[in-house]
């Protein structure tokens, strides 16, 4: 009978042991603190560079607006061949080969629509800026909650391999008593498939710690999984006492500047119904020349042009730079609203987190006590292994519930450090 059994160890021993190696033998990852995985996501990942991107773009723009001011210069060249020369009374006015070469030197003096254009261009950049800002602040938000995930599974880890140990002693235990002639086979059944259950329980959780590492070393835009050097230490914030923390979130910044640049091209549209002008000077040289053509000639000219009639365009897109208006001014009160609603709940988890984490030790102080007063009794044979197993399962579910709480905790304040605009710093 107890050949069986050993066989049994045997068995589940084989089927586990492969993965215990590997998660063993695994390289060990890089470890970061929480301050340096969030500066490191910041300046590598390719979200940011991203958004980097369209703030070249918006400059860009504003460079290409900006040409308004500068004067304009071009020429052209054209060389006409002929059948035969043009002329009358031995006087060539054609030769059949002949250069032209033209320039063209203007400068925009009337231009306001198109200076509008450059302020509305700068307007765009002063976006793109914040929301590069925005980019990087949900990076920061994504690579804290990874870390902290690392710090939940590895928690767990911990819990369920203490679980794991006292199983184990328990199945020695079993298996001594067995050989001895004073225990059971059943009695060690029950404590076999506790430890069986304790090291699946156990190697989910240590996968947990690998996937968590590997998002974050991802975010930190590492080809190697990341791992977490140490617990963050959150500030407590106090209460705000008026709204000034909503210009803190880059979300609320952007939404506020979207605001501003769409009412600025809604007020310039009186500008698309003034002329334009501009002057210039144009100088020419012709190769060979004819009669009627001058080998230098130069002209200066003046042109103005009046809009009259467009058929309600200008109309139209005044209307629709104001329907632009009210969509941004809409955005920014969801946004507000959605901030404060995120300040309020965070204030409020904090709080019901903190209470829950002393309830959820309390329990797991009580439940140790109850393991190890088991524990004491069924070695002393005053009890069955059934009452040892209920209280190592609960001692084991008790401090699976404080590393939930605390990790609850930790997650909690990182929400209302993000609800105020203080995270990132």
């Amino acid at each position: 009978m107890p050949r069986r059994v050993l066989l049994v160890l045997l068995t589940i021993a084989s089927v586990l042991s492969p993965a215990v190696v590997r998660a063993q033998t695994r390289a060990p990852a890089e470890s970061l603190s929480f301050e340096e995985a969030v500066r490191r996501a910041i300046e590598k990942n390719p979200t940011a560079a991203i958004a980097a991107q369209d703030i070249l773009r918006a400059e860009a723009l504003l460079q290409q607006a900006a040409t308004v001011y500068r004067p304009t210069l071009g020429g052209t060249v054209t060389a006409t061949t002929l059948d035969s020369a043009r002329g009358f009374d031995d006087l060539v006015t054609q030769p059949r080969t002949q250069v032209v070469s033209d320039m063209a030197l203007a400068f925009a003096v009337l231009a306001p629509a198109r200076w509008a254009a450059r302020t509305q261009a700068a307007d765009q950049v002063a976006i793109a800026r914040i929301g590069l800002d925005e980019s990087r602040r949900q990076i920061a938000i994504a690579t804290a909650q990874s870390y902290l995930a690392i710090i939940a599974a590895e928690r767990q880890v911990e819990v369920t391999t203490l679980a794991r140990d006292n199983a184990k002693a328990h199945v020695d235990f079993a298996q001594a008593r067995l050989d001895a002639g004073a225990g059971s086979r059943l009695n060690l059944l029950r404590a076999v498939q506790e430890l069986a259950a304790d090291e699946v329980l156990l190697e989910a959780f240590r996968f947990a710690v690998t996937r968590a590492q590997e998002a974050l070393g991802v975010l930190v835009a590492a080809d190697t999984p990341i791992d977490a050097a140490g617990e963050p230490a959150f500030e407590r914030t106090a209460e705000p006492t008026s709204e000034d923390w909503l210009t803190g979130r880059s979300d609320i910044r952007f939404a506020t500047a979207e605001i501003a640049a769409a009412d600025r091209v809604f007020r310039d549209s009186w500008l698309d119904w003034f002329p334009t002008a501009s002057v210039g000077f144009a100088p020419q040289f012709v190769t060979p020349s004819g009669v009627f053509q001058p080998s230098r000639t130069w002209r200066g000219f003046v042109s103005l042009s009046i809009p009259v009639l467009d058929g309600g365009s200008r109309r139209a897109t005044r209307r629709l730079r104001g329907v632009a208006v009210d969509t941004a001014r809409s955005q920014l009160t969801q946004v507000e609203l959605r901030a404060k609603s995120e300040l309020r709940t965070a204030q409020a988890a904090v709080e019901s987190a903190e209470r829950a984490l002393t309830q959820a030790r309390f329990g797991s102080q009580n439940a140790a006590e109850v393991l190890k007063i088991t524990d004491l009794a069924f070695r002393a044979g005053a009890t069955t292994n059934i009452e040892l197993i209920d209280a190592q399962r609960r001692a084991r579910d008790a401090d699976t519930v404080v590393a939930l709480a605390e990790d609850r905790v930790r997650q909690s304040r990182l929400d209302l450090l993000v609800a105020l605009g203080r995270f990132p710093q």
